[in-house]
């Protein structure tokens, strides 16, 4: 296998959680729709959002008329910030596993198909995002996984051939994307079977990496 030199990480359901539920019920409760009403109208426009074809504001206009409701700026604003904490849950070994893959001087990077307002909340809440050498966000580039030249614009940050990225992702799609692209690859499920993997392919050596310092989450 092809020497890793740097780690690209997705950031939901890798870095973070599964969707936090008090947080979908935050939406349902400032909407007033139903689950499946909220459920259909949320993910039908999701992909163009995080593409950057809709704005946080235009995204939630659109979702709230299609089911034949008006909102309130206030609305708005509640809308976004509960969206936003619907992703913020941390999947606390990854980032833990990410903090010492930089601290012991391994590239590392995001690539998530992420919104504009999305975006934005997340670093304002998580400030060690900001260590990542390089983040890839879908919608500043008007790109979206698994559109191959998002994968390229992520090595070129990464300043690293595809070939000596490995790419965790959840979405089987989007794996199949990162290996036509040259990267190896690992779909994330969870984390007992992603160490699994990782010792399948003689790659545990990276789980094993130390830094110097303790992990900052929650510390910043």
């Amino acid at each position: 296998m092809t020497q890793i030199q740097a780690i690209l990480f997705d950031y939901g359901q890798v870095l973070s959680t599964p969707p936090d539920p008090a947080a979908w019920q935050r939406m349902r409760t400032i909407t007033g729709l139903d689950e499946d009403t909220l459920h259909r109208e949320y993910w039908a426009p999701r992909h163009d959002y995080d593409r950057g074809d809709l704005t946080g504001e235009t995204y939630w206009k659109l979702l709230t008329s299609k089911a034949g409701l008006s909102i309130t700026p206030e609305q708005l604003t509640a809308l976004i910030d509960a969206d936003t904490d619907l992703w913020a849950q941390l999947n606390t070994p990854m980032v833990d596993w990410a903090q010492r893959l930089q601290r012991a001087g391994m590239r590392t990077g995001i690539l998530s198909n992420m919104p504009d307002a999305m975006e934005a909340g997340l670093r304002a809440r998580h400030h060690w995002i900001e260590a990542f050498d390089h983040n890839t966000w879908s919608h500043s580039l008007n790109l979206a996984k698994p559109e191959p030249e998002i994968y390229h614009h992520a090595a070129e940050g990464l300043r690293t051939p595809h070939a000596n990225i490995l790419f965790i992702d959840d979405k089987p799609e989007n794996i199949a994307a990162a290996i036509a692209t040259g990267m190896q690859a690992i779909q994330y499920s969870d984390h007992a079977t992603f160490e699994h993997e990782m010792e399948t392919r003689g790659l545990d050596y990276l789980l094993q990496l130390q830094g110097s310092t303790d992990s900052q989450i929650g510390k910043i």
